[in-house]
C-alpha cells in the first residue's frame, strides 16, 4: 500500500486527517509510530521525503524537548532522541510513495495526490 499515516489517535489533528483519508476513499495504511517507533534510518526516509530536517520536524513544546534540553543538540541528536522518544515527532505525516507532508494543516494532504 502506497499511502501511510503516521498517527497518535489521541491527537485531534492526527485524528483530522485519519478521518480526511477515510471521508476521501483513499485506502491507507497506520503507522501507530508511538508504539512501534520507527528506527533512524525509517525517519531519515521521512525527512528526505518531506524536504525537512530534525529540527524542523521535532514538537519543541514537549515536556521530553525540555527535560532532554534538547534547544541546543545538533540534528543528528535531535534525530536520535526522536527515534528514542516518538512523542517528539510532529504529527500526523502522511506519506504517498516518494511524497510526504506534515498536515498541519490538513489541507496539506492534498500536496502528496
Amino acid at each position: 500500500m502506497a499511502v501511510e499515516i503516521w498517527h497518535n489517535s489521541r491527537c485531534s489533528k492526527s485524528r483530522n486527517a485519519f478521518n480526511y483519508l477515510k471521508d476521501k476513499n483513499i485506502e491507507f495504511e497506520v503507522k501507530e509510530y508511538l508504539k512501534n517507533p520507527p528506527t533512524i534510518e525509517e525517519l531519515k526516509d521521512i525527512l528526505s521525503k518531506l524536504g525537512m530536517k530534525p529540527s524542523q520536524l521535532v514538537r519543541s513544546k514537549e515536556a521530553i524537548y525540555k527535560e532532554l534540553n534538547l534547544k541546543e543538540a545538533s540534528e543528528d541528536e535531535l534525530l536520535k532522541a526522536m527515534v528514542d522518544n516518538p512523542k517528539l515527532i510532529e504529527r500526523p505525516i502522511i506519506v504517498n510513495k516518494d511524497k510526504a507532508v506534515v498536515a498541519r494543516p490538513l489541507e496539506n494532504i492534498e500536496k502528496v495526490f
